[in-house]
Order: structure tokens, then sequence, then C-alpha cells
């Protein structure tokens, strides 16, 4: 899973298999540790009782979660991501990793197929 912050934006993208992992009811979940001990944490969650997207912050993980509902449509439709805005005004997208076209499928091998490669 890729995490980008960007002023008040947060955007994942995941590839085919963290998509199926949260389909799934699970999650995907990724971190960065900046010293031994001292990481930031970031997943992705579908929840059967979340009513919307959210995000929240405890200090120490970035947790994205996704209604159960939202999640299956965007898995099983061709909609490229899920956008949304926190109730604290952060801008949400969570998308499918496509397959960049200037390197090879074997480099990215669970990415999502790109729609302009033929």
């Amino acid at each position: 899973m890729k995490l980008r912050i960007q002023g008040n934006s947060l955007r994942m993208r995941l590839t085919q298999g963290e998509v199926a992992r949260v389909r799934d009811g699970g999650h995907v979940e990724s971190f960065i540790e900046f010293t031994p001990g001292r990481s930031l944490i970031y997943l992705l969650e579908s929840s059967p009782t979340a009513e919307t997207m959210s995000a929240n912050f405890d200090g120490r993980a970035i947790r994205v979660t996704i209604p159960m509902e939202q999640m299956t449509d965007w898995v099983e439709g061709d909609q490229v991501g899920i956008e949304a805005r926190s109730n604290t005004g952060v801008e949400l997208l969570v998308e499918k990793d496509f397959q960049c076209l200037h390197r090879s499928v074997e480099q990215e091998p669970d990415a999502f197929p790109h729609p302009l490669m033929s």
C-alpha cells in the first residue's frame, strides 16, 4: 500500500492482493520506521458497521475505515477510487494502484492492469 499525504489530504493506493484482503473483511497495514521503536503505522480496513469512510489518528497510527458495502461496490466495479471528506475536513482518497506505463509488468506484478495498456 502506498501512502501520500499532502496538505490536508490523504491518499492510499492498493494492489490487487491488498484490495482482496480488505474486501474479505480484513485490513491492510504498513509502516515507516523513523528510528528503532518509533514508527508511523497506516492501515485501511472495511467495516460492516461503518456508515461513512473515516480517518482517525491516535498519535501512532492512521486508520482509514470504509463501509463494507462501499468497499464491495468499489472492488467489483470499474470505479478507480473512493473519495470522502472526514468529519475534521481531511480529504480522503483510496485508489486501485495501476501498473506504471514506463515500467515492465514484472516490476509491479500485483498492480492492477493500466487501462491504457493494450
